[in-house]
């Protein structure tokens, strides 16, 4: 793609140079991590539950492939695309969603995937970039005209999602749904009276979560008293850090992957710990910085605000997806079952994370008219997000 030029007035070369190219970047460093880790890690889970030794590695193989493409091809949406395609996913989402209270696989007392050849499918997944497009656009349009009632509208597609994910149940997802609904609703301008009902509320839906749940008053329980209940995956989680030091054990030495159930999807982090070490663990969280710090600082120009909320409702769900499976790792909060984004193991995971980073980059991208004299693109502010999805 380095040999576009400026003038080339192609789809891929009007892409090329209106993507955030720094961004595009530092995914492909996540999905190259994501490699690496899954070599490292899922060799010993796989012989542990009785498969073949590459079985996880040639499916994340795919998963990530499948992810890859995904990226670069919503990408080359436009705002108005992007809109629709969140429209579409969110409705199929909320759907397959509401058919695991029925059809799901439960696993661990839990009825959220669907069962398909090769693969389980968690439609949840899909809900979060949806639903931060199709609020952000709400939003944006009740901002435009008052008698539109994107409030309204917002909180009930809120709420059904609300009363889903706790029938699964799926505390973990809904907190980050909350979070990313709250982040665009202060973005949007809501009174801060408000806002402070809205975190109080968020306090007393979880400390109701911790009496009405008993895994999450079990997770809670131990992560404030350490002396209590079987910290075994945790405390070899912190283990195998210690073991890594500042530059890892070395690619394929380390031991917490023969040792942890979970150590190609929710505790993958400590793995790049003990073999990498601490420098490394260091640099992959600096690469989830960069793309969040990176988009927020870019919408600070932006004047659309369909687009301003949209992606900050994404890039908060992203952010927020990377730092609750890294802290779990480190013991900073109480353990949840999050994937860590382009990393972890999982099909439904990186290809919901490709779909969010996808539409990150289709609205901040620079769009571009062309000039009177039809051979250079000259810049302009973005198409805006009026009219109907």
């Amino acid at each position: 793609m380095a040999q576009f030029s400026r003038a080339d007035n192609s789809t891929l070369g009007r892409w090329w140079w209106t993507v955030d190219r720094w961004t595009l970047g530092c995914v492909g460093l996540l999905i190259g991590f994501g490699y690496v880790l899954m070599l490292a890690a899922s060799p010993s889970v796989a012989a542990r539950i009785g498969a073949t030794r590459d079985m996880f590695i040639f499916k994340q193989v795919v998963f990530l492939s499948i992810a890859g493409v995904i990226v670069l091809a919503t990408s080359m949406l436009t705002p108005k695309g992007v809109r629709r395609l969140a429209l579409l996913g969110g409705i199929v989402a909320l759907g397959l969603t509401a058919m695991t209270l029925v059809h799901g696989m439960e696993i661990k007392g839990a009825r959220r995937w669907i069962a398909l050849p090769m693969m389980s499918v968690q439609p949840s997944e899909f809900l979060k970039p949806c639903f931060a497009v199709v609020t952000g656009w709400l939003l944006a349009e009740g901002k435009r005209s008052r008698a539109f009632p994107g409030m309204l509208l917002s909180a009930g597609i809120f709420a059904v999602i609300l009363l889903l994910l706790k029938s699964q149940p799926d505390i973990g997802m809904l907190s980050v749904i909350t979070c990313v609904f709250m982040a665009q609703l202060f973005i949007g301008g809501l009174n801060m009276f408000f806002v402070g009902c809205g975190v109080a509320g968020m306090m007393a839906a979880f400390a109701g979560a911790y009496f009405a749940f008993a895994h999450v008053r079990s997770r809670v329980t131990r992560f404030l008293h350490p002396e209590q209940g079987d910290h075994y995956q945790i405390d070899t989680a912190l283990q195998a850090f210690g073991n890594g030091g500042l530059l890892g054990r070395g690619p394929g030495e380390g031991r917490v992957k023969d040792l942890l159930p979970d150590a190609h999807a929710d505790f993958v982090f400590a793995v790049a710990g003990e073999e990498f070490g601490m420098l490394v663990c260091l640099f992959i969280i600096g690469v989830f910085c960069f793309i969040v710090v990176r988009t927020l600082l870019k919408l600070l120009a932006e004047d659309d605000p369909f687009v301003v909320l949209a992606t900050a409702g994404l890039v908060c769900g992203f952010g927020l997806q990377a730092f609750v499976n890294m802290a779990s790792s480190l013991h900073l909060i109480p353990t949840k079952g999050m994937t860590l984004p382009f990393i972890s193991y999982g099909g439904s995971s990186a290809m919901s994370v490709a779909l969010t980073i996808g539409m990150v980059l289709a609205l901040t991208r620079r769009r571009t008219q062309m000039s009177r004299f039809g051979d250079m693109p000259a810049r302009r502010g973005r198409v805006t997000g009026r009219g109907a999805a």
